[in-house]
């Protein structure tokens, strides 16, 4: 999988040895590969016909012929050609920055390319790769420019990330083919929600698997990732306040903010998901008064009672705990699958319900509206951290007395549930959507129900964010209110795939994904050409 590599083993994969390019001659030419370089002649002599161990003489005058586009996952945007010899790494060269902000990024690629980080210097030596930002541009923070000339590189964006993102791609053109091609690079995502979940509530993963995905996940140009980690078999995040609904194997404190720390210094938001009302089983193990009885008296598997006050006590508790723990900006709430509602007439099943809904809304009041008011004060308690809140699309109803909250982005994944709204009634309400279709972005371990593994090759050539629900998109004029879309491993069947097995089924789908993410347009490689090529960068 997709890591931050060593330098020894970057500089092996890529061809990359010492002296691949030597400096440049005073009026600034560079000069010619040495014959370490991955251009040696079978004979022991490099294309310019230096000896093993010499560098050839310098040919201001050679001439060279268009540089092509550089291939990368995602693709680029926009390169523009240039003639030139490219750009390969040698250990004399520089990481320089200009701008103390870059360290962190100065020194990751640095060390994956076995480069020397020399901070921040005014002065240009030959072979620099130099980060630089400009800030107040008004460009979009994610994109950057990348200018590889006269055997130098320069990335420049107005913020962190986008420096970030050209430094991915730099990475992937050496470990893909040994050299960044001459020219410039404009690039920048289509899509601003670029993100994995993971349910690590049915399933457990470690820490370090977790962090693996998350370098992964960087190299890729994601910036997010989500971890669902309540949910009705396990509750899997140490807790202050309920230590009881703890489960046994759960990642503590420490651990988690090594993950978040590792997400930030990669641009990736770490977005938790507790599940409410429903899938609250592991909380309702250790608080059973809570749970929702039908009017019969039966208990309703992993629904809270949410006209008891103690239950959004205790959610709310968990919710303004774990703010402090995830600083992103995004929270996602779930609200999907109450069994309350799935059932043909909500009120006379579940009369406690209704009986609280009249109280708090009128007299016509629903168990859907009272639902929706649930929704809507959890939406409260995140958005006072300053949280943008979203939740799954079968968590809003048509019609009814309580809307729920504008400000709720809809995470849409399926049309499958009663009363199912197509994608369009969420958008023509003004909603901002971002795409979980689960009929191309859905892992779920075991393969439960109607469910197969996803595979790359159907999500690079049938999916794009458009594409909703089903396969069919949605019309162009909806296309700013899709944020983006996010890839999701659900834990059904939890020993159906070990860890590693996982890892390896996402691998192409996530490239997949990212590709359409990144730009939906109908890619330029094949299939095959694409895979061949996540074989190389990866």
């Amino acid at each position: 999988m997709i890591a931050a590599v060593a330098a020894g083993v970057l500089v092996a994969a890529s061809g990359v040895g010492l002296g691949l390019w030597a400096s440049s001659g005073g009026d600034g030419s560079p000069a010619g590969p040495t014959a370490a370089s991955a251009g040696q002649t079978a004979g022991g002599r490099d294309e310019e016909g230096a000896a093993p161990g010499q560098s050839p003489s310098p040919s201001p005058s050679r001439t060279y012929p268009l540089s092509k586009a550089p291939r990368t996952i995602p693709s680029v945007r926009d390169h523009t050609a240039e003639r030139g010899p490219g750009w390969r790494p040698a250990k004399d060269h520089r990481v320089v920055v200009t701008d103390p902000a870059l360290a962190d990024e100065g020194r990751l690629i640095a060390g994956e390319l076995g480069l020397a980080y020399a901070g921040e210097k005014g002065d240009q030596r030959d072979g620099d790769l130099r980060l630089e930002l400009n800030r107040g541009s008004g460009a979009n923070p994610e994109s950057y420019t990348m200018t590889v000339r006269g055997g130098r590189v320069t990335v420049t964006a107005p913020a962190e990330a986008g420096v970030f993102y050209g430094t991915r791609t730099l990475k992937q053109e050496i470990k893909g083919a040994g050299t960044a091609p001459e020219g410039v690079v404009r690039d920048e995502p289509a899509k601003q929600r670029r993100g994995l979940m993971l349910d690590t509530a049915r399933k457990f993963y470690t820490a370090g698997w977790i962090e693996d995905r998350i370098r992964e996940l960087g190299d890729l140009k994601y910036n997010e990732i989500g971890l669902h980690f309540s949910d009705d078999q396990g509750f899997r995040i140490a807790s202050d306040s309920h230590p009881e609904i703890v489960s046994e194997q759960h990642l503590t404190k420490a651990q988690v903010k090594k993950i978040v720390d590792l997400a930030e210094s990669r641009h990736i938001t770490v977005v938790p998901e507790i599940d409410s009302p429903g899938h609250l089983g592991a909380v309702i193990a250790a608080h059973p008064d809570l749970q929702l009885r039908n009017a019969g008296g039966g208990a309703v598997r992993g629904a809270i009672d949410i006209s008891d006050p103690g239950s959004a006590e205790i959610v709310d508790d968990l919710l303004n705990e774990y703010a402090g723990l995830f600083p992103g900006g995004q929270w996602h709430l779930g609200a999907d699958e109450y069994q309350a509602l799935v059932v043909s007439d909500p009120e006379a099943s579940f009369p406690g319900l209704a009986a609280a809904a009249r109280d708090k809304y009128g007299p016509d009041a629903t168990v859907e509206d009272l639902t929706t008011g649930w929704l809507n004060d959890r939406a409260a308690t995140v958005r006072a951290h300053d949280r943008t809140p979203r939740a799954w699309n079968d968590g809003f109803f048509r019609g009814g007395s309580v809307p729920a909250a504008k400000d709720i982005q809809v995470a849409y994944w399926t049309g499958k549930e009663i009363g199912a709204r197509p994608p369009v009634e969420y958008l023509s309400e003004g909603r901002k959507v971002i795409n979980y279709n689960d009929e191309f972005l859905y892992y779920v371990l075991g393969e439960p129900l109607t469910f197969v593994y996803p595979t790359g090759e159907r999500i690079y050539e049938q999916w794009t964010p458009l594409v909703l629900r089903g396969t069919t998109p949605v019309p162009d004029r909806y296309d700013a209110q899709i944020l983006g879309g996010s890839f999701a491993v659900w834990g059904d069947i939890p020993r159906a795939q070990t860890q590693d097995q996982v890892a390896a089924g996402i691998r192409l789908p996530l490239a997949a994904t990212v590709q359409k993410l990144w730009d939906p347009d109908r890619p330029e490689l094949s299939w095959e050409q694409f895979r061949a090529l996540a074989d190389k960068v990866d």
